[in-house]
């Protein structure tokens, strides 16, 4: 399955967190079910996964999951999964992107607009 899988650095903890809860709330984005938990393939439902987090995760249980993602969010986000961008604040975005080589990731696509 080509462009299954997606990398791209993740500045902190809770940025890792926003990034858990967009994958694990996939299913529900697309109205398969109504709650992360249910998706059958979830890691969720299988605990010694779920436990395997390399961040403590939020007291709370899973009930942080379902705490819907914001517009800014959702679309910050997509822009890094799509472009491989790095994820956190835009000063850590571009000191990193220098570093390792990733300033394009940071430019809009497309050739740049010819001023007249």
């Amino acid at each position: 399955m080509a462009g299954a899988f997606k990398s791209f650095p993740i500045q902190q903890d809770d940025h890792l967190l926003t990034v858990l809860r967009y994958v694990l709330r996939n299913p529900v984005r697309a109205g398969l079910v109504e709650q992360a938990v249910q998706w059958p393939w979830s890691s969720l439902r299988v605990p010694h996964l779920a436990d395997a987090a390399p961040i403590p995760l939020p007291e709370e249980g899973t009930q942080w999951i379902d705490q819907p993602l914001v517009a800014h969010e959702l679309t910050t986000l997509r822009t890094c999964v799509n472009r491989h961008q790095p994820f956190g604040t835009p000063e850590w975005q571009q000191q990193l992107a220098t570093t390792l080589g990733l300033e394009s990731t940071l430019r809009p696509r497309g050739r740049p607009a010819k001023f007249k």
